[in-house]
C-alpha cells in the first residue's frame, strides 16, 4: 500500500513532553514530504497557535483546527470550511457550562486578532486564568457574551481539573444529546488541567480530514494518522494506517492499528521510519 496523506495531531504527537517541536521529529516529517505524502496537521489548537507548528515544519497547505470545527487555508487564514455551533446550541451550552465557571467562547476572527472571548475571570478556574494571561493578545475579557457574536462560534469551552470536568461531562451530553459534540481533553503541555468543550455534532477530526483528502483524490485506505488522544480515536480508527503515541490512553491504543513509543522517546519519528521512510523493514 503506497501512503499518500499523513495526517498528524500536535500536542502530545508532533510535540515532545514540554511542548516543543524536535529537531529529529522535524527531519522525519520532512522527510515524509519528500516521499510524497501530503502532511496536514488535524489539532484541536486554534489556527494561530496551530499555523505556528505549521511553520516550523515548513508545511503550507491547509490545516484541521478545533478537532475538525474548521479548515484552513495556511497562507491567508482564509476559512475554507466551517462547523459553527448553531444559536439554539450556543444558548444552551452557554448556560450549561456557566454553571460551573465562565465560559471561553472561541469564535473564527484571525483577522481581527481575536481568538477568544469571555466575560470575566472572577469565577474562572486557576488552570483557565493561567491560560487566559498567556493568551492575552488575542483574547477580549470582560465582553458580553449572553448575546450571540457577530463571528462564527467554532467552539465552546472551560478549563479545570479533569475530576470536576468529568462530572460536568455527563451533564452536558445529556442536556445537549445529538446536538454537540463534547470533548473532555488533556490541556497541552505547557498548561495544567483539562479542557471540556462543545463543539458541532458534525465536527470531527476524521470528517475534516475526510473531506479533505477526497479533494486530492486520495481515499481513506491511503491515509496514515497519528495521535494520542480522545479527539483523534476516530481518524485512527478509520484511516488506513492509524497509529497511536504511546503516551495515548488505553482506549485510544486500543482502536489503533499499531502504537509507538511515547513522545517523550521520538514515537513519531519511530513509527514514520517503519511503516513510511523504511516500509521493508517493518
Amino acid at each position: 500500500m503506497r501512503y499518500q496523506l499523513l495526517a498528524l495531531d500536535v500536542d502530545g504527537t508532533l510535540l515532545d513532553p514540554v511542548g516543543d517541536l524536535r529537531p529529529t521529529v522535524r527531519q522525519a516529517v520532512l522527510a515524509a514530504q519528500a516521499r510524497g505524502l501530503k502532511v496536514v496537521i488535524c489539532t484541536g489548537r486554534r489556527f494561530r497557535t496551530a499555523r505556528a507548528v505549521a511553520e516550523e515544519l515548513g508545511l503550507t497547505g491547509p490545516l484541521v483546527v478545533h478537532n475538525g470545527a474548521l479548515i484552513k487555508d495556511f497562507a491567508f487564514g482564509a476559512t475554507l470550511h466551517n462547523s459553527y455551533l448553531p444559536p439554539p446550541v450556543y444558548q444552551q451550552g452557554l448556560a450549561l457550562l456557566s454553571q460551573v465557571s465562565t465560559p471561553l467562547v472561541y469564535i473564527d476572527a484571525f483577522h481581527e486578532h481575536i481568538d477568544i472571548l469571555t466575560c470575566s475571570l472572577e469565577r474562572a478556574h486557576p488552570f483557565q486564568r493561567a491560560y487566559l494571561q498567556a493568551t492575552a493578545d488575542h483574547c477580549r475579557i470582560d465582553v458580553n457574551i449572553d448575546t450571540l457574536p457577530l463571528h462564527g462560534v467554532v467552539m465552546l469551552s472551560i478549563m479545570a481539573d479533569v475530576t470536576s470536568l468529568s462530572a460536568v461531562r455527563s451533564r452536558v451530553e445529556a442536556a445537549l444529546g445529538p446536538h454537540a459534540r463534547v470533548n473532555l481533553l488533556a490541556n497541552s503541555q505547557k498548561y495544567q488541567g483539562h479542557i471540556l468543550e462543545i463543539i458541532h455534532p458534525a465536527a470531527s477530526k476524521w470528517q475534516a480530514l475526510q473531506q479533505l483528502a477526497a479533494q486530492e483524490g486520495i481515499a481513506p485506505e491511503q491515509i496514515v494518522a497519528v495521535g494520542d488522544d480522545w479527539n483523534d480515536l476516530e481518524m485512527l480508527r478509520h484511516a488506513g494506517l492509524g497509529i497511536a503515541m504511546g503516551n495515548a490512553p488505553d482506549g485510544v491504543q486500543a482502536v489503533a492499528d499499531h502504537v509507538t513509543a511515547s513522545n517523550a522517546e521520538d514515537g513519531l519519528v519511530q513509527a514514520l521510519d517503519r511503516f513510511v521512510l523504511n516500509p521493508q523493514h517493518s
